[in-house]
């Protein structure tokens, strides 16, 4: 059975005009999503620019040059509520140039929905959204052929997609990949089964985003707690308290557990585990608790809090997969703050070591600038050690931003290798 109040997050990829923002519209229209004022806001807008019925599209692109384009820009958040899930929808943007903002947009989901024509199939945008959606380790990709109702609800067309990109991510680190044809204009498989495709046994979108199993994405044999804060509350009835406040990144902590401070290297156990609301015998990722130990031991924010027998590596060089997201290029050994869970060092490109071309996913050696939507491969070094995982185990302790330190803007994010 499933819990009604487990939160998945998906993205939504694809090329201009395959119809992400129509697709997410109708599935909010199509759920009872929509509240009726937003619902009369769009109505109106959609009159005034000519259409006959409403246009899905205008529930997503929020900015006015995304209304007036006819496009998406900027990342779109939106939230709705089944009676079996919660959902946190970003809908990226498909230009070439706004490839940092599906970075941003997808580094937390637990699905891609990535969309494809079925008049085009597989694209260049298909394949450099597939390789980003793998990059970052997404779990889950639900390839959606749209407008279906173009190639006359064609199981051929259908088959031809599918065989096109099972082709192209065979090369790709996924792991679960389902299609799904569907018209998001007129609503087949999206929210209801479609009559026109008979043929298709599968389960519509909505069914397959609620029914996602996403409890076994979370890595829970890695114990990892990074802490944020150190709780002194100094009160009468809380005279000698001292607990560890944070959020649980990966794994399970419990009480009596033996668990080592890290970088100290001090060792202690588990006193207790404290919610906002009652003591715990055990929590896990991603709850956000406070921890008490039976030493007193100097842990600081920052600090990392783990079991003895589980430790993540300590390393001031890393190898990480960057993707460059600011508007200048990346000065030559230029001093950036690094950002990596609760913690926060100097930090130095030592070195780029290929750089990604997106058309092809050929590695470039040669070229060792870094500009907007880059994604190359580079070494940092870090002031101090920081506790790391490989992206790859865990994505939570495996993944760093960087910050320009004079301008406080965020230049980059990266997957630890």
């Amino acid at each position: 059975m499933l819990d009604n109040n487990q939160l998945l997050r998906f993205t939504t990829a694809g090329s201009v005009d395959d119809g992400k923002s129509t697709l997410i519209g109708r599935l909010l229209y199509d759920s009872k999503s929509i509240f009726e004022d937003q619902l009369a806001a769009i109505e109106k807008t959609s009159k005034k620019k000519g259409h006959d019925g409403v246009d899905l599209a205008l529930f997503t692109d929020g900015l006015r040059d995304e209304r007036e384009q006819g496009i998406t820009i900027d990342v779109a958040y939106r939230y709705f509520t089944t009676p079996k899930r919660k959902f946190i929808i970003a809908d990226t943007p498909g230009h070439i140039q706004y490839t940092r903002n599906m970075v941003t947009g997808a580094s937390t989901a637990n699905a891609a929905i990535i969309l494809v024509d079925a008049r085009h199939g597989v694209i260049e945008q298909t394949k450099r959204h597939s390789f980003i959606a793998s990059l970052l380790q997404i779990p889950h990709i639900i390839v959606c052929i749209n407008k279906m109702d173009l190639v006359d609800f064609s199981e051929a067309a259908y088959n031809e997609v599918i065989e096109q990109f099972e082709e192209f991510s065979s090369k790709l680190l996924v792991k679960d990949v389902r299609f799904i044809p569907l018209s998001a204009l007129n609503g087949d498989n999206v929210v209801n089964r479609s009559d026109n495709m008979e043929w298709y046994q599968g389960a519509p979108l909505l069914h397959t985003l609620e029914t996602l199993h996403i409890s076994s994405d979370i890595n829970k044999i890695d114990a990892r707690f990074p802490v944020q804060t150190v709780l002194r509350p100094q009160s009468e009835s809380h005279r000698d308290y001292r607990g560890y406040a944070g959020r649980i990144a990966s794994g399970v902590l419990r009480v009596g557990d033996e668990v080592t401070a890290m970088p100290s290297g001090f060792t202690s156990s588990i006193k207790s585990i404290h919610s906002f609301t009652t003591d715990l015998k055990e929590a896990y990722a991603p709850m956000s608790v406070s921890i008490t130990l039976n030493d007193d031991i100097d842990i600081s924010r920052g600090d990392m809090i783990v079991r003895t027998n589980n430790q993540p590596e300590a390393s001031q060089d890393l190898e990480v997969m960057l993707c460059w997201l600011n508007n200048d290029e990346a000065k030559p050994r230029a001093k950036y703050l690094i950002r990596h869970t609760s913690n926060e060092e100097k930090a130095m490109i030592k070195e780029v070591v290929y750089k990604i071309d997106i058309e092809t996913l050929d590695r470039n050696f040669e070229d060792k600038s870094l500009k907007m939507n880059d994604i190359c491969r580079v070494k940092i070094r870090t002031t101090k050690p920081l506790m790391v995982d490989s992206y790859r185990d865990n994505r939570s302790t495996g993944s760093i931003i960087l910050v320009d330190d004079m301008t406080n803007e965020t230049v980059a994010a990266g997957m630890i290798v």
